[in-house]
């Protein structure tokens, strides 16, 4: 908490009031970088208006589903409201480390003044960001990455996002009561965060009566997803709940509407998006944990020109996960944590000075 006073009152002389420039809720790990760690709740006060017009390179793994999307909302928000801009590149899957390496490699050779990257690998781009580093910060976004290089993160810990799925799994279905039978769908084998998240969801069910009878790994694009899904009814005709990553819920839908199945295979997604709020809305989808991705991409952007700037900055942080359910999505929610659906992406966004007050 000491933290984040401090960036209050850093900042209160001549703070540039705006619509979303209100104090997020969010929560961060001592040491940095490490989940294992203590967690604290801080309220962060958004930074003021950049002195400089900085311009950043932001990486992404792909932008094929509605998460990242929100994400590069989040970035696009800040980044206006800051009077910085970016250059983006998406390298199309979790598959394209070699893409991504080239990219950004690319992308900070124009001259960028910061690196965000959200990776499509926990070790792989080590070496890239490493020599990043030795000329400017590098800035984590969403997915874990090897600390190394690292100057700040914002991202939350993808092992709690699917911990929480499964230990409410395990108290609706507790030790001695008949056994669940699940199919399990992580995400793409190799991918940073995916392992964290395999292991959470383990961890969590473990204490209940829950089985993963199968586990489908792919890329999060949704026909992928919806093959993997087929597959597993086909391979498990039994099947008490499908869980796992947003494309893979979303995809769920039709295929078990097309089979005469809705409402018999109940789905959880460990993850929050567009399709998936819809379903939850509809009573498709019986839950998902939010961990705000407009916001994580505005606290990327924000840490950035703290860096830059030499202000105070949080080495880092994440919103707080939420579990949602038809009855507590909120307006709040969705806000923090979808793009507006008119909303397309933007690849770059141009410095453009804020006013002072």
């Amino acid at each position: 908490m000491a933290i984040a006073m401090a960036l209050c009152a850093w900042q209160a002389p001549h703070r540039h009031v705006m619509a979303d420039d209100a104090a997020w809720a969010l929560t961060t790990w001592d040491p940095p970088f490490d989940y294992t760690g203590t967690m604290s709740a801080i309220s962060y006060a958004p930074a003021a208006p950049a002195s400089r017009t900085w311009r950043l390179c932001v990486s992404y793994p792909h932008l094929k589903d509605a998460y990242w999307l929100s994400v590069n909302y989040g970035m696009v928000q800040e980044a206006r409201r800051l009077g910085i801009g970016f250059d983006l590149v998406e390298a199309g899957g979790y598959p394209n480390l070699a893409r991504q390496v080239e990219q950004v490699k690319d992308c900070v050779a124009t001259g960028a003044d910061a690196l965000v990257v959200g990776t499509v690998s926990f070790k792989g781009l080590t070496p890239t960001v490493v020599e990043v580093a030795k000329s400017i910060p590098v800035i984590a976004t969403v997915n874990d990455i090897a600390d190394e290089g690292i100057t700040a993160k914002s991202g939350v810990s993808w092992y709690e996002m699917s911990a929480v799925v499964g230990r409410w799994l395990a108290a609706r279905h507790p030790a001695g009561t008949t056994p669940m039978r699940v199919a399990w769908f992580p995400g793409p084998a190799g991918a940073g965060w995916v392992g964290f998240h395999d292991k959470g969801f383990r961890d969590g069910i473990a204490d209940g009566a829950v089985r993963i009878v199968a586990t489908f790994w792919g890329d999060t694009g949704k026909e992928i997803q919806r093959t993997l899904v087929q597959q597993a009814l086909d391979e498990n005709p039994d099947l008490d709940y499908i869980v796992g990553n947003a494309l893979m819920a979303e995809a769920a839908i039709s295929v078990l509407r097309k089979r005469g199945l809705t409402g018999d295979v109940p789905i959880l997604s460990t993850y929050f998006t567009h399709g998936v709020s819809r379903g939850i809305q509809r009573g498709k989808i019986r839950l998902a944990p939010t961990d705000a991705p407009v916001i994580q991409g505005k606290i990327s952007i924000n840490q950035a020109v703290r860096v830059l700037e030499g202000r105070p900055f949080v080495k880092h942080a994440g919103p707080a996960i939420r579990l949602l359910t038809s009855d507590t999505i909120s307006e709040q929610n969705l806000s923090e944590s979808l793009a507006p659906p008119s909303f397309l992406p933007a690849f770059r966004v141009n410095p453009k000075p804020v006013p002072s007050p």
